[in-house]
């Protein structure tokens, strides 16, 4: 089960779709999609969520997700580790994404497929990523079925 982000813009329906992904001529730059659909809608549109992976090494020290995350990693096979630490990274990037679309349909949004470019909304999503904390950790513990056995918060 993946936590609800969208809890202030609830007028948008939003789906993960894929990502995170190199932007091509940009190596220092991922990007996520999602599908995002407004109720009035009646289609949705793709959005293309960009950040440099300067901000995401950034943020992930902000969030101190390493120290946050080890505890779940010591229960782990030691064999396995390697792998839930890579997807931990996929999974981190794209609930930093989420956010940042947030952020974005809070501000509203015409009904077209469009781009978040890497530097746009970076100053207001460093702001806010001390009060996204508990909604990234648990989108990642949920991604990788290693959440407790009980709902997950919703704190985007």
């Amino acid at each position: 089960m993946v936590p609800e982000s969208t809890r202030d813009v609830p007028s948008y329906r939003v789906t993960f779709f894929f990502g995170p992904e190199p932007v091509e001529g940009r190596p220092d730059v991922l990007a996520c999609v999602f599908n995002v659909k407004k109720r009035s809608w009646k289609a949705g549109i793709q959005i293309s969520v960009e950040m440099s992976t300067d901000q995401l090494a950034g943020l992930q020290q902000k969030m101190r997700l390493a120290d946050r995350l080890a505890k779940s990693l010591m229960a782990l096979d030691p064999q396995e580790r390697p792998h839930y630490q890579e997807r931990m990274a996929d999974c981190f990037a794209q609930a930093v994404c989420w956010c940042k679309l947030d952020l974005r349909l809070q501000a509203g949004m015409a009904q077209e497929s469009q781009r978040i470019q890497a530097d746009e909304l970076a100053i207001e999503l460093d702001r806010e990523a001390g009060n996204r904390v508990d909604y990234v950790l648990a989108y990642i513990l949920g991604e990788l079925d290693l959440a407790p056995d009980r709902s997950l918060p919703s704190s985007c």
